[in-house]
Protein backbone atom coordinates (compact mmCIF):
# COMPACT_ATOMS: atom_id res chain seq x y z
CA UNK A 1 0.00 0.00 0.00
CA UNK A 2 1.28 3.48 -0.89
CA UNK A 3 1.96 5.79 2.02
CA UNK A 4 -0.20 8.90 2.14
CA UNK A 5 1.89 12.04 2.31
CA UNK A 6 0.79 15.11 4.21
CA UNK A 7 0.13 18.18 2.12
CA UNK A 8 1.14 21.56 3.53
CA UNK A 9 -1.56 24.08 2.59
CA UNK A 10 -1.01 27.83 2.75
CA UNK A 11 -2.57 30.96 1.31
CA UNK A 12 -0.24 33.36 -0.49
CA UNK A 13 -1.09 36.97 -1.35
CA UNK A 14 0.35 37.88 -4.72
CA UNK A 15 -0.50 40.62 -7.23
CA UNK A 16 -3.83 41.29 -5.58
CA UNK A 17 -4.73 37.59 -5.56
CA UNK A 18 -5.06 35.09 -2.75
CA UNK A 19 -3.64 31.83 -4.02
CA UNK A 20 -4.18 28.53 -2.19
CA UNK A 21 -0.97 26.51 -2.42
CA UNK A 22 -0.29 22.88 -1.58
CA UNK A 23 3.18 21.41 -1.05
CA UNK A 24 4.18 17.79 -0.47
CA UNK A 25 7.70 17.98 0.94
CA UNK A 26 10.34 15.78 -0.65
CA UNK A 27 13.65 14.38 0.44
CA UNK A 28 15.61 13.86 -2.77
CA UNK A 29 17.95 16.34 -4.43
CA UNK A 30 15.98 16.76 -7.66
CA UNK A 31 14.07 19.99 -8.39
CA UNK A 32 10.48 20.17 -7.13
CA UNK A 33 7.68 19.17 -9.45
CA UNK A 34 5.22 21.95 -10.20
CA UNK A 35 1.78 20.64 -11.22
CA UNK A 36 -0.79 22.55 -13.25
CA UNK A 37 -4.19 20.93 -12.72
CA UNK A 38 -7.11 20.43 -15.09
CA UNK A 39 -10.01 22.81 -15.61
CA UNK A 40 -12.08 23.41 -12.47
CA UNK A 41 -9.89 21.01 -10.47
CA UNK A 42 -8.79 21.81 -6.92
CA UNK A 43 -5.40 20.73 -5.66
CA UNK A 44 -6.69 17.85 -3.48
CA UNK A 45 -7.55 15.85 -6.59
CA UNK A 46 -3.87 15.06 -7.27
CA UNK A 47 -3.23 13.54 -3.82
CA UNK A 48 -3.06 9.92 -5.12
CA UNK A 49 -0.54 10.91 -7.78
CA UNK A 50 1.58 12.89 -5.32
CA UNK A 51 1.66 9.84 -3.03
CA UNK A 52 2.84 7.67 -5.92
CA UNK A 53 5.83 9.98 -6.56
CA UNK A 54 7.40 8.96 -3.26
CA UNK A 55 10.13 11.40 -2.19
CA UNK A 56 9.66 13.96 -4.98
CA UNK A 57 8.70 17.41 -3.70
CA UNK A 58 5.44 18.55 -5.30
CA UNK A 59 4.05 22.08 -5.56
CA UNK A 60 0.55 22.89 -6.81
CA UNK A 61 -1.82 25.81 -6.50
CA UNK A 62 -5.47 26.45 -7.23
CA UNK A 63 -5.55 28.80 -10.21
CA UNK A 64 -7.51 32.03 -9.68
CA UNK A 65 -11.22 31.32 -9.30
CA UNK A 66 -10.77 27.61 -8.51
CA UNK A 67 -10.71 25.77 -5.19
CA UNK A 68 -9.52 28.09 -2.44
CA UNK A 69 -8.00 30.81 -4.64
CA UNK A 70 -9.80 34.11 -5.06
CA UNK A 71 -11.47 35.02 -8.34
CA UNK A 72 -9.92 37.94 -10.23
CA UNK A 73 -12.01 40.83 -11.50
CA UNK A 74 -11.08 40.24 -15.13
CA UNK A 75 -10.30 37.20 -17.30
CA UNK A 76 -6.69 36.14 -17.82
CA UNK A 77 -4.54 34.51 -20.48
CA UNK A 78 -2.18 31.55 -20.12
CA UNK A 79 0.73 33.97 -20.45
CA UNK A 80 -0.60 35.97 -17.47
CA UNK A 81 -0.85 32.80 -15.37
CA UNK A 82 2.68 31.75 -16.37
CA UNK A 83 4.07 35.08 -15.14
CA UNK A 84 2.05 34.76 -11.93
CA UNK A 85 3.43 31.25 -11.41
CA UNK A 86 7.03 32.41 -11.74
CA UNK A 87 6.38 35.09 -9.12
CA UNK A 88 4.69 32.55 -6.85
CA UNK A 89 7.63 30.15 -7.05
CA UNK A 90 10.01 32.98 -6.10
CA UNK A 91 7.81 33.97 -3.17
CA UNK A 92 7.72 30.36 -1.96
CA UNK A 93 11.54 30.28 -2.01
CA UNK A 94 12.07 28.22 -5.17
CA UNK A 95 14.80 30.27 -6.86
CA UNK A 96 16.15 27.60 -9.20
CA UNK A 97 14.74 25.38 -11.94
CA UNK A 98 11.65 23.26 -11.41
CA UNK A 99 10.14 20.34 -13.27
CA UNK A 100 6.66 20.97 -14.62
CA UNK A 101 3.69 18.67 -15.17
CA UNK A 102 0.43 19.81 -16.75
CA UNK A 103 -2.72 17.75 -17.06
CA UNK A 104 -5.49 18.51 -19.57
CA UNK A 105 -6.19 22.29 -19.34
CA UNK A 106 -3.11 22.57 -17.17
CA UNK A 107 -1.07 21.01 -19.95
CA UNK A 108 -1.60 24.15 -22.01
CA UNK A 109 -0.40 26.28 -19.11
CA UNK A 110 2.60 23.98 -18.67
CA UNK A 111 3.55 24.46 -22.33
CA UNK A 112 3.21 28.23 -21.97
CA UNK A 113 5.35 28.27 -18.82
CA UNK A 114 8.06 26.14 -20.46
CA UNK A 115 8.08 28.49 -23.46
CA UNK A 116 8.23 31.75 -21.48
CA UNK A 117 10.67 30.45 -18.84
CA UNK A 118 13.01 27.97 -20.58
CA UNK A 119 15.66 28.26 -17.85
CA UNK A 120 13.07 27.91 -15.08
CA UNK A 121 11.56 24.70 -16.49
CA UNK A 122 14.06 21.81 -16.47
CA UNK A 123 11.82 18.90 -17.55
CA UNK A 124 8.27 18.86 -18.86
CA UNK A 125 5.50 16.28 -18.49
CA UNK A 126 2.31 16.69 -20.53
CA UNK A 127 -0.63 14.49 -19.58
CA UNK A 128 -3.95 14.18 -21.45
CA UNK A 129 -3.49 17.51 -23.20
CA UNK A 130 -3.22 19.14 -26.62
CA UNK A 131 -1.57 22.01 -28.53
CA UNK A 132 -4.65 24.18 -28.02
CA UNK A 133 -7.38 25.50 -30.26
CA UNK A 134 -5.81 23.90 -33.35
CA UNK A 135 -6.34 20.35 -32.14
CA UNK A 136 -8.27 17.24 -33.04
CA UNK A 137 -11.38 17.68 -30.87
CA UNK A 138 -13.28 15.09 -28.93
CA UNK A 139 -16.86 14.19 -29.73
CA UNK A 140 -19.31 17.09 -29.61
CA UNK A 141 -21.57 15.14 -27.22
CA UNK A 142 -18.67 14.98 -24.77
CA UNK A 143 -17.36 18.53 -25.20
CA UNK A 144 -20.82 20.02 -24.73
CA UNK A 145 -20.90 18.55 -21.21
CA UNK A 146 -17.66 20.32 -20.32
CA UNK A 147 -18.88 23.84 -21.06
CA UNK A 148 -20.54 24.15 -17.66
CA UNK A 149 -19.26 23.17 -14.20
CA UNK A 150 -22.36 21.19 -13.23
CA UNK A 151 -20.40 17.94 -12.85
CA UNK A 152 -18.44 19.55 -10.00
CA UNK A 153 -21.57 20.59 -8.12
CA UNK A 154 -24.00 17.71 -8.75
CA UNK A 155 -22.76 14.23 -7.71
CA UNK A 156 -25.70 12.53 -9.42
CA UNK A 157 -24.90 14.29 -12.69
CA UNK A 158 -21.23 13.29 -12.37
CA UNK A 159 -22.24 9.66 -11.98
CA UNK A 160 -24.53 9.97 -14.98
CA UNK A 161 -21.96 11.41 -17.41
CA UNK A 162 -18.61 10.47 -15.85
CA UNK A 163 -18.03 7.30 -17.83
CA UNK A 164 -18.85 9.03 -21.11
CA UNK A 165 -16.57 12.03 -20.62
CA UNK A 166 -13.63 10.44 -18.78
CA UNK A 167 -13.55 7.00 -20.43
CA UNK A 168 -11.14 4.25 -19.42
CA UNK A 169 -11.50 2.89 -15.88
CA UNK A 170 -14.51 5.11 -15.24
CA UNK A 171 -16.48 3.04 -17.75
CA UNK A 172 -15.86 -0.09 -15.72
CA UNK A 173 -15.92 1.04 -12.08
CA UNK A 174 -18.68 3.44 -10.93
CA UNK A 175 -17.10 3.65 -7.47
CA UNK A 176 -14.22 5.60 -8.99
CA UNK A 177 -16.65 8.40 -9.84
CA UNK A 178 -17.97 8.46 -6.28
CA UNK A 179 -14.42 8.66 -4.91
CA UNK A 180 -13.52 11.39 -7.40
CA UNK A 181 -16.58 13.39 -6.40
CA UNK A 182 -15.70 13.27 -2.70
CA UNK A 183 -12.54 15.32 -3.30
CA UNK A 184 -14.09 18.00 -5.52
CA UNK A 185 -14.48 21.61 -4.44
CA UNK A 186 -16.84 23.16 -6.97
CA UNK A 187 -15.27 26.12 -8.81
CA UNK A 188 -17.00 29.48 -8.81
CA UNK A 189 -19.05 30.13 -11.93
CA UNK A 190 -16.92 33.10 -12.99
CA UNK A 191 -13.68 31.25 -12.24
CA UNK A 192 -14.67 28.34 -14.46
CA UNK A 193 -15.68 30.72 -17.26
CA UNK A 194 -12.31 32.47 -16.99
CA UNK A 195 -10.55 29.15 -17.45
CA UNK A 196 -12.60 28.46 -20.57
CA UNK A 197 -11.86 31.94 -21.91
CA UNK A 198 -8.11 31.43 -21.41
CA UNK A 199 -8.20 28.69 -24.04
CA UNK A 200 -9.89 30.85 -26.68
CA UNK A 201 -7.52 31.44 -29.57
CA UNK A 202 -4.57 29.87 -27.73
CA UNK A 203 -2.29 27.46 -29.56
CA UNK A 204 1.28 26.30 -29.01
CA UNK A 205 1.81 24.89 -32.52
CA UNK A 206 3.75 27.93 -33.75
CA UNK A 207 6.45 27.55 -31.09
CA UNK A 208 6.38 23.92 -29.90
CA UNK A 209 9.49 23.21 -31.95
CA UNK A 210 11.42 25.79 -29.93
CA UNK A 211 10.95 23.93 -26.63
CA UNK A 212 14.23 22.37 -25.55
CA UNK A 213 13.17 20.65 -22.34
CA UNK A 214 13.22 16.84 -22.24
CA UNK A 215 9.50 16.09 -22.40
CA UNK A 216 7.37 13.09 -21.48
CA UNK A 217 4.01 13.09 -23.25
CA UNK A 218 1.48 10.73 -21.62
CA UNK A 219 -1.98 9.98 -22.92
CA UNK A 220 -4.78 7.48 -22.47
CA UNK A 221 -5.88 5.34 -25.40
CA UNK A 222 -9.55 5.87 -24.45
CA UNK A 223 -9.74 9.63 -23.91
CA UNK A 224 -13.11 11.03 -25.05
CA UNK A 225 -12.14 14.64 -24.25
CA UNK A 226 -8.72 14.86 -25.92
CA UNK A 227 -8.19 12.14 -28.57
CA UNK A 228 -4.84 10.36 -28.55
CA UNK A 229 -3.78 11.87 -31.88
CA UNK A 230 -3.17 15.19 -30.07
CA UNK A 231 -0.47 13.58 -27.93
CA UNK A 232 1.16 12.23 -31.08
CA UNK A 233 1.22 15.77 -32.50
CA UNK A 234 2.86 17.09 -29.31
CA UNK A 235 5.46 14.33 -29.28
CA UNK A 236 6.28 14.93 -32.94
CA UNK A 237 6.58 18.71 -32.65
CA UNK A 238 8.61 18.91 -29.41
CA UNK A 239 12.19 18.03 -30.28
CA UNK A 240 13.15 16.10 -27.16
CA UNK A 241 9.79 14.45 -26.48
CA UNK A 242 8.75 10.84 -26.15
CA UNK A 243 5.23 9.44 -26.01
CA UNK A 244 3.90 6.93 -23.51
CA UNK A 245 0.37 5.60 -24.07
CA UNK A 246 -1.64 4.40 -21.07
CA UNK A 247 -4.45 1.87 -21.41
CA UNK A 248 -7.00 4.13 -19.74
CA UNK A 249 -9.03 7.31 -20.14
CA UNK A 250 -8.64 11.03 -19.52
CA UNK A 251 -7.91 10.78 -15.78
CA UNK A 252 -5.25 8.04 -15.90
CA UNK A 253 -3.05 10.19 -13.68
CA UNK A 254 -5.42 9.29 -10.84
CA UNK A 255 -6.74 5.86 -11.85
CA UNK A 256 -3.35 4.38 -12.82
CA UNK A 257 -1.10 5.91 -10.18
CA UNK A 258 0.79 2.66 -9.54
CA UNK A 259 1.96 2.72 -13.15
CA UNK A 260 2.18 6.43 -13.86
CA UNK A 261 3.78 7.61 -10.61
CA UNK A 262 6.99 5.53 -10.95
CA UNK A 263 7.13 6.32 -14.68
CA UNK A 264 7.11 10.07 -14.01
CA UNK A 265 9.52 9.75 -11.09
CA UNK A 266 12.03 7.81 -13.22
CA UNK A 267 11.78 10.45 -15.93
CA UNK A 268 12.42 13.25 -13.44
CA UNK A 269 15.43 11.45 -11.93
CA UNK A 270 17.25 11.21 -15.25
CA UNK A 271 20.27 13.44 -15.65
Amino acid sequence: MKSVRTMDIQTVALDGQLLRVGIWRGSNASPPLLIFNGIGANLELVQPFADALGDVEVVIFDVPGVGGSSTPLAPYRFSTLAVLTDKLLAKLGYAGPVDVLGVSWGGALAQQFAYLYPYRCRRLVLAATSPGVIMVPGRLSVLSKLIGARRYRDPDYLREIGAEIYGGAYRRDPELLAEHGRHIQAPGGRGYVYQLLATCGWSSLLWLGSLRQPTLVMHGDDDPIVPLVNAKILARCIRRARLHVIEDGHLFLITRTSEVGPLVRDFLMQQ
